[in-house]
């Protein structure tokens, strides 16, 4: 048994010898050098955690499920056990770096749930075959469905996790749930999850601090308006490279500069992307920060020094007219209207705590009747969680440089 101390939960038991190979093996030591908030730590500064402790944490509650569900009275055999906590230790493995900036500019088309099925595959292959069950679950092939809704669900472990502690690395206490509470509420009807009554309460804290982690974490502007820079930097840097201008930048990021993902052969798609992390990203910005292209040299100093562009969140979008005064302001930059779009642009982002249209939370009553939790709780009047919340930004440079 290997033991492992989490600053959230205390310590962490491996038992299963193929988790500890899982644990130990390059494709997932490499979510240390991933950080699971991207440049939120532009905003908070303790929010560094990496998507590997993140994974432990997931392990964690899956075991405690486990548990609890197993002193309830439902059956589940060891080689099911394994399985679940295979998937959900593995469910984040397809994270590269800067996750959704890079997917929409150097590894366009490819997403992390995509790629984290192909790396299960591949190392299903690896240890022949002992991650079968674990792929079947993770995608709700497999017949008990309560094992899928642990991995992926409207409250999930995943999100449990993630909630708590990004909300203890960054001290933003909205997020702080009670997940042993939650939990603790766990039971399976009909091979469903449900969460027995008692436990509403929790479940609605859950959604609420989910809401409240979304304005004021995931999508708070500064660290919003850092990964759009990121991503249209990066976007430069491949019309860059097409180019044929010369850039300093690693082996493994360069190899997807030259390749389109599209062409590569999954197999070696993702050995290429198992040698992808942060350090590719913020070494190449060090030495992007003294080319002599402007937009790359800028945008890469703006990162790397926080000197971002301001941003303006409101309820209602930008008009064309509010867009152009703010381009109109950087006419002495000389910049060609392509470049430009890098300084000035908007868009949007939404908000929805759940999703009801996907998937119900099930509320097992005293009564013993199953019902939806939108019939049993008393916050869903007006559709409050399950409203998607728009606002709308506008992101531009001062004029002064």
């Amino acid at each position: 048994m290997t033991l492992l101390n989490d600053p959230i939960y205390g310590f962490i038991h491996i038992n299963a010898p193929i988790i500890f190979k899982l644990l130990e093996h390059p494709f997932f030591q490499r979510l240390r050098r991933i950080t699971q908030m991207g440049l939120s730590s532009l905003v908070y500064p303790g929010a560094k955690h990496s998507r590997f402790e993140h994974a432990l944490g997931c392990l964690h509650l899956m075991q405690k499920t486990i548990n609890v569900l197993r002193e309830k009275g439902v059956l589940i055999n060891e080689n099911e056990a394994i399985a679940m906590q295979i998937a959900i230790l593995l469910h984040d493995i397809g994270h590269g770096p800067f996750s959704h900036a890079m997917e929409n500019s150097i590894v366009k088309g490819v997403h992390h749930e995509s790629l984290s099925q192909q790396f299960m595959s591949f190392l299903n292959k690896e240890f022949d075959g002992q991650l079968t069950l674990a792929i079947s679950i993770f995608q709700n092939q497999y017949c008990r469905k309560f094992m899928h809704q642990l991995v992926s669900g409207q409250i999930d472990l995943d999100r449990m996790d993630y909630l708590k502690r990004d909300s203890f690395y960054t001290a933003a206490t909205e997020g702080n749930i009670n997940s042993e509470r939650i939990i603790i509420m766990f039971n399976v009807i009909d091979d469903q999850l449900v969460i027995e009554e008692k436990g509403i309460h929790s479940v609605e804290k859950f959604l609420i601090a989910r809401r409240l982690m979304y304005w004021q974490v995931y999508l708070h502007k500064t660290s919003l308006v850092g990964e759009l820079l990121l991503e249209r930097l990066l976007i430069h840097v491949r019309e860059l490279y097409k180019e044929g201008i010369e850039l300093n930048t690693s082996k493994s990021l360069t190899y997807f500069l030259n390749h389109d993902t599209s062409s590569i052969d999954s197999d070696e798609l993702l050995k290429r992307f198992a040698l992808l992390d942060d350090y590719d990203i913020i070494s190449s910005l060090k030495e992007w920060q003294h080319h002599s292209d402007f937009v790359l040299k800028d945008l890469s100093t703006r990162i790397l020094n926080r000197h971002l562009l301001k941003i303006r969140i409101q309820n209602t979008p930008f008009t064309e007219a509010q867009i152009l005064e703010k381009k109109a302001l950087l006419s002495s930059w000389n910049l060609n209207p392509k470049q430009l779009d890098n300084y000035v642009f908007s868009g949007s982002i939404s908000n929805q705590a759940y999703e009801p249209d996907n998937e119900t939370i099930n509320i097992l009553t005293k009564s013993g009747k199953v019902s939806s939790l939108q019939e049993e709780s008393e916050l869903f009047v007006g559709n409050s969680f399950s409203n998607i919340e728009s606002k709308f930004y506008l992101c531009f440079a001062k004029p002064s440089l």
